[in-house]
Parts: C-alpha cells; sequence; structure tokens
C-alpha cells in the first residue's frame, strides 16, 4: 500500500530537540514516511540520530545526508525522495498533535477510497511560544470545514490569517507538476512554499484540527524581530520572488477569489519587510525600502497602487521622523496581539 503523507524534517544541529519532533510522526505508522534531511549539520549528534531512526524503522524512516543548502534545500530534497501520495513539512524543533494526525490520516484515506481526495488539506497551527503560551490559527470563519470546495468557496481571510507551511499538506505530484524549487542558503522560504502551488490547487479540504504545534520564541530563531533585520536582504528576496511569480493574464486566468488572497499575502510580506527596515532605521535600510517600493512599482503596477495605498501597508509607510516612530508603533501593537515573532 502506498504511503499517505511523506513527512519531511529538515535537521541542522538539531539534536537537542528533534527526538520530540519525530517521535509525534511516528505515531502515524505504516501510513506514513519521515525523511530526515539530515542538511550538513557538523556541531552535534543529528546525522547519527537521523541514521538510528533510519536503521529502527526502515519501512518508515529515511535519512538523507546533504552538504548544507539551508531549510529550502531541505524541503527540496523531500519534494525529491518523497512516495507519500501527500507531503508535509516539520520543523525540527515543531511537533504535531497525535489525534489529530490520526484524524487527518483517517481523512485522506476516506477521500481516496470514495474518489475524491483533496489536492490540499488544510489543518490549524499552534504557536507554542516559549514564554507567552498557545494560540490557535483556526480558519474555520474562512473556510468550509470537513469537506471538498473550491477556491470561490472560501470567504475573506483575516488579516493575520494566512495558510501558512505549518497548515498544508499538498498533493506531492502537485508540488512537482509546478515546478517547487526552492532557493538554497535562504531564511523565510516557506512563503514561497505556501504561495507559489496556491493556483495549481483546485480542490481544497479543510479539517478543523490543531495538528501542528509551531514552536517560537528562542532568540536564535529566524522569526526573532533581531534576527529578520540582520537577514533583510533574505526577506527581501523572498518577497520579490512573490510578487512577480503571478501576473497580468496568468493572474486574469484564476478565481478571483484566489487573486485576491494572493494580493493579500504579497501585501503581507511587503508590509513586513518595510516595518522591519523601518526599525533599523539606518540610511541603508531606509533606501532598501524606497527601493523596494520603487521596484513593486515597475515589476508589478496592477497590485502597487493597492498594497501602497489601500492596504495596512500604508500605516507601515508613513512619512517622516515621526511617521516612522508611529508605524513603528503599529507594528509593536500588533506582535503583541497576534504573537507573529
Amino acid at each position: 500500500m502506498s504511503k499517505l503523507i511523506t513527512f519531511a524534517v529538515p535537521c541542522y544541529n538539531s539534536a537537542a530537540y528533534m527526538d520530540h519532533c519525530v517521535q509525534t510522526l511516528l505515531s502515524g505508522g505504516e501510513d506514513i514516511e519521515i525523511i530526515l534531511v539530515d542538511d550538513g549539520s557538523t556541531k552535534d549528534d543529528t546525522p547519527a540520530i537521523c541514521d538510528r531512526y533510519a536503521a529502527e524503522y526502515p519501512d518508515i524512516v529515511r535519512a538523507v545526508h546533504q552538504e548544507n543548502g539551508g531549510h529550502g534545500e531541505g524541503v527540496n530534497q523531500g519534494i525529491r525522495n518523497a512516495r507519500g501520495l501527500y507531503f508535509k513539512v516539520v520543523d525540527s524543533d515543531d511537533w504535531i498533535d497525535v489525534p489529530s494526525a490520526k484524524e487527518l490520516l483517517a481523512t485522506i484515506r476516506r477521500h481516496l477510497e470514495n474518489g475524491s481526495p483533496a489536492d490540499l488539506y488544510i489543518c490549524n497551527y499552534v504557536y507554542e511560544h516559549e514564554t507567552q503560551g498557545s494560540r490557535v490559527m483556526r480558519y474555520r470563519s474562512t473556510l468550509p470545514v470537513g469537506r471538498i470546495f473550491g477556491w470561490s468557496e472560501i470567504r475573506s481571510f483575516k488579516p493575520w490569517q494566512y495558510l501558512l507551511m505549518h497548515s498544508l499538506v499538498y498533493r506531492t505530484a502537485l508540488l512537482r507538476e509546478c515546478g517547487l524549487e526552492l532557493p538554497k542558503h535562504t531564511f523565510y522560504v516557506d512563503n514561497l512554499f505556501a504561495y507559489i502551488p496556491l493556483p495549481y490547487v483546485k480542490t481544497l479540504c479543510y479539517l478543523d484540527l490543531d495538528l501542528y504545534r509551531y514552536y517560537i520564541g528562542r532568540e536564535d530563531q529566524s522569526v526573532n524581530e533581531a534576527v529578520m533585520i540582520r537577514r533583510i536582504d533574505q526577506q527581501l528576496r523572498v518577497t520579490r520572488l512573490m510578487a512577480q511569480a503571478y501576473r497580468g493574464e496568468r493572474l486574469a486566468a484564476m478565481d478571483r477569489k484566489l487573486v485576491k488572497y494572493l494580493l493579500n499575502y504579497v501585501t503581507m510580506m511587503m508590509t513586513i519587510s518595510s516595518v522591519l527596515l523601518t526599525v533599523d532605521g539606518s540610511p541603508e535600510a531606509l533606501e532598501k525600502r524606497a527601493a523596494l517600493w520603487s521596484w513593486l512599482k515597475a515589476e508589478n503596477p496592477g497590485w502597487y497602487s493597492a498594497i501602497r495605498y489601500r492596504s495596512i501597508a500604508t500605516f507601515v509607510n508613513l512619512p517622516g521622523a515621526f511617521g516612522r516612530r508611529l508605524s513603528v508603533q503599529n507594528y509593536r501593537l500588533a506582535r503583541r496581539i497576534y504573537k507573529f515573532n
């Protein structure tokens, strides 16, 4: 019997926490496979741990060792090697809820038996913040629950409500058909994973399950504000790749609700990029901010006005020193409410 889901776990010096992740995944039993991608780890026992799991569970776990290529290349290796009908990325410091995983597997199995599997399964994810507790990201106000649907049936997403990598289980063949190849040595490529394949998705199914547990709050994490500012050039690279992916005739051929969602996602990326450059506040950073908006105006003029003047981005691009201070205050308030980094 084919594996239902491939769980790809990019691992980089993850020995301190990857056992918890893998143990939760193993609860899927013979229905799943786990690909542990050792991304050139050299500082701890990550390579040996990957090999140990592969030896102990040869019908479930495979270990792939690669030269360091970053998180995106770890995901790429997972897609290349996946044998499961569906594909999900689980970061090595995160984990899944076991009862929710079993219900997801049972649903996929039932849909396959009925001849109507979805291209994309969506579940909730939970921010497990190190110091601020848990917060669930749900979609039941936006998506039909427990049945197959198309883009025309979705409702408007809330400003904080995006389909991030943590919530997505794609059909593996779809990821290959859309030619998804994430950049090497680049952080924040999970946004590309959650964006580029969407126009290829025709059928979706949302299960109101708190499946994915997203650990957040460590000072060295990529979503920590100080870390994001240091890596702003990588954030800008991903933002540009997203903004130029779909334009003109390609957008015109899509469902209008999908187009609205894609626009809003790029708006979020532009907003985050702008506010981080504003928080930096150096002349170089402010020049990068201006260059980013000039680039968007030239590259995708159809979206420029909508993003720059008719969205949340307006409130984080206020002119002058006072405007920049107010922009940062708005960002800090949103961060306290939604705990996004």
